[in-house]
């Protein structure tokens, strides 16, 4: 993935979008971040509706960071629709979550999930969970090109 693609983090907790955001910086990662706060806004975003139209000021990431528990859509429906979609469905979804329920897992994944990584309490050990997810996805996957 190249350092020009957006990032687009969907999140609802100001904190953790704030603490992913300054993760990410620490790490090295100079893409930009758009950040949605819930799944409806996700959505809207990605399939340029309502205040996201214009495709030049919103172009589509490059990868999805997801949340699970997001206000309206949740995330697995947020997930759903994205993988359901010929354009969108080739973008990495990477659920970052509170979350280690075994339902919600198997949920991600059939629903296309590329990862699912639960977010360590403390932030040093959520520093170190995003340097690797940043060297993984950023430096040794192959990524589709974006359309």
């Amino acid at each position: 993935m190249s350092s020009s693609e957006t990032i687009l983090l969907v999140e609802d907790s100001p904190d953790d979008a704030l603490a992913t955001q300054r993760a990410f910086k620490k790490a090295g990662l100079a893409n930009p971040i758009r950040h949605c706060t819930d799944g409806d806004q996700a959505l809207d975003y990605l399939f340029r509706r309502g205040e996201f139209t214009d495709a030049e000021a919103n172009p589509l990431p490059g990868l999805i960071l997801l949340d699970l528990n997001l206000p309206g859509t949740n995330g697995v429906e947020v997930l759903a629709q994205i993988k359901q979609d010929d354009t969108l469905s080739k973008i990495p979804v990477i659920v970052l979550t509170t979350s280690s329920d075994e339902r919600d897992i198997n949920d991600c994944y059939t629903n296309g999930a590329n990862s699912y990584v639960v977010k360590p309490v403390d932030f040093p050990g959520f520093l170190e969970a995003i340097q690797r997810l940043t060297d993984f996805w950023f430096e040794i996957v192959v990524l589709p090109k974006g359309e």
